[in-house]
């Protein structure tokens, strides 16, 4: 029962991670997509990144959209969880480093780093999490199914 139970706690988990992921990336997409000047106006410290770009905001609101996408779609389809997870988890962490990069050589102040946190790094340690997690069980369901086969060829199983 404890099994079931701390299974099911796991599930949760992953689920929530997988919508704070999906669903702040896809929101924040179509926000950029929909309403750039606003989005660009409203969130701290975008303006001190350069000068209002419709289509550079449009630009990052499709890949923004598309990494949200991928999770939720990841969730929903294990066959292809794994590369939805890597790819868009690859995409975050290095988005991340280029924030960290730009206060290491004096780009923006070290506040940067706080202020940017919930919404630059934090997706990408979630996503890391998340991938790490999937390719963990794919291999943990691969060595069961190769131990059943193995069983099963001796004869071992009905």
């Amino acid at each position: 029962m404890r099994t079931a139970e701390h299974n099911r706690t796991f599930r949760a988990a992953v689920i929530a991670m997988v919508a704070c992921n999906g669903l702040f990336l896809a929101a924040n997409g179509i926000f950029m997509l929909l309403a750039p000047l606003t989005w660009y106006e409203s969130v701290p410290g975008v303006t001190d990144t350069g000068a209002f770009n419709q289509h550079f905001v449009r630009d990052i609101g499709i890949i923004q959209l598309l990494l949200g996408l991928a999770f939720i779609v990841g969730l929903l389809r294990p066959e292809q969880r794994i590369g939805l997870w890597v790819a868009a988890t690859l995409w975050l962490i290095a988005h991340g480093l280029f924030h960290v990069w730009e206060v290491a050589v004096g780009i923006s102040a070290p506040s940067a780093i706080p202020r940017d946190f919930a919404a630059v790094q934090l997706p990408a340690l979630i996503g890391a999490v998340l991938t790490l997690w999937a390719i963990r069980r794919d291999r943990v369901i691969e060595r069961i199914l190769t131990r059943n086969l193995q069983r099963e060829a001796k004869g071992e199983l009905p």
